[in-house]
């Protein structure tokens, strides 16, 4: 899991960024102005930053300009071909602009990691082994064959765990915007990722929304 550094002053914001990075097992940590976000930096080492740009004190490009060697995800509402520009031209590992939604940042925050991190790209939840860089699933330390779209979906639930995801969201980041089959694909995948792995009580069916898989972090 990550260290993550939130520069985000809308408070709300901020604090809804914090809660769902930490239920994905993130420890982050919020400040609200440039200022703080160069102290904190200065102080602590991170693995990741969200950076907002119109902040008090310091603006988000000066803040960048002085902690470049920490990869870093501009989230602002400033969203001008000129700003993003400016932004990845600096050297920012991604741009996202505001609104956004959650799911979409969820991904965006893997990618970096997943260029930077490339030690930690393994998890683990009970007995069950993935290796996401060798696209390999063990269950108690046996190798257990999973088709792509299976690998996928308990990719997707493994990078989203703790939270609750829909049929159709499921359906929507594992088979794509155009697929024109129903959500019982979804259910029929889920119960071959719970046999074949023995995840029966970890990949949770959540009443008339989806499946979540709950792990203790």
């Amino acid at each position: 899991m990550a260290v993550i550094l939130i520069v985000e002053d809308e408070i709300s914001i901020n604090e809804l960024i914090k809660k769902n990075l930490q239920l994905v097992g993130h420890k982050c940590t919020s400040v609200f102005d440039g200022k703080a976000a160069i102290s904190e930096i200065q102080s602590q080492i991170y693995d990741l930053i969200i950076l907002d740009i119109m902040l008090p004190e310091l603006d988000g490009f000066e803040v960048f300009g002085k902690v470049k060697e920490t990869p870093t995800i501009f989230l602002t509402a400033r969203n001008s071909l000129l700003d993003r520009v400016k932004g990845l031209s600096m050297g920012a590992d991604d741009y996202l602009t505001k609104p956004f939604e959650m799911l979409e940042l969820f991904a965006r925050i893997e990618a970096v990691l997943r260029r930077t991190q490339k030690n930690n790209s393994c998890f683990e939840v009970g007995s069950v082994r993935i290796d996401f860089d060798s696209y390999q699933v063990f269950y108690m330390g046996q190798y257990v064959e999973c088709t792509p779209k299976e690998f996928e979906l308990l990719e997707v639930l493994v990078k989203n765990r703790n939270i609750a995801l829909s049929r159709d969201r499921l359906l929507e980041l594992v088979w794509g915007y155009d697929y024109e089959g129903d959500t019982r694909t979804i259910d029929v995948h889920i119960q071959k990722l719970r046999k074949k792995l023995g995840l029966e009580n970890v990949i949770k069916t959540v009443y008339k929304v989806g499946y979540r898989l709950e792990v203790n972090l």
